[in-house]
């Protein structure tokens, strides 16, 4: 039975990455909480609040429904962003995304989610790649985010940008 998560992104160049190449990658030394994911299972993409760099601004969002299409696998090229290496990977199949820099507000929703515990503390949870999520609270979050999400293609291109040159 599939199951779903929360893939955490906390930088813009890697939330590009992630959108237009429809695939996920995880940084070395989390391969177990990477090799969790299965073909097939459910995930959201959350942007975190620094995601922009702009924490005071910014607000921690899910963005996106997908699917993991792929196994997870050793990466034959690590994919690098800024001084972090990711080595494990898979693919994604996007089916909605929502506007760019919209979604859903995730700290409006803790207080209905059992994968919170204690809702004062609840950012902790969150310093990971991937948060399974209940049965329960992935169909809040699905009933929730449904109505913020466009298609595919008519979202992705904004997400897409080049990076700073050096």
């Amino acid at each position: 039975m599939a199951s779903a998560h929360l893939l955490i992104i906390g930088d813009r160049a890697a939330l590009s990455w992630v959108v237009t190449e429809q695939r996920m990658a995880f940084p070395a030394g989390r391969t177990k909480a990477a090799r969790a994911l299965e073909e097939g299972d459910e995930v959201f993409l959350y942007t975190t609040r620094s995601c922009f760099r702009n924490p005071t601004r910014d607000l921690g969002r899910v963005i996106a429904r997908a699917s993991v299409a792929t196994p997870v696998r050793a990466l034959d090229e690590p994919v690098v962003f800024g001084d972090r290496s990711f080595t494990e990977g898979c693919r994604l199949e996007v089916s909605g995304l929502a506007p760019f820099r919209d979604g859903l507000v995730l700290r409006d929703l803790v207080p209905r989610l059992s994968v919170f515990p204690d809702p004062a503390t609840w950012s902790v949870r969150m310093r990971r790649a991937s948060l399974p999520l209940p049965p329960a609270d992935a169909g809040l979050v699905r009933a929730e985010l449904r109505p913020l999400l466009r298609p595919y293609d008519e979202a992705a291109d904004a997400y897409r940008w080049e990076p700073a040159p050096a």
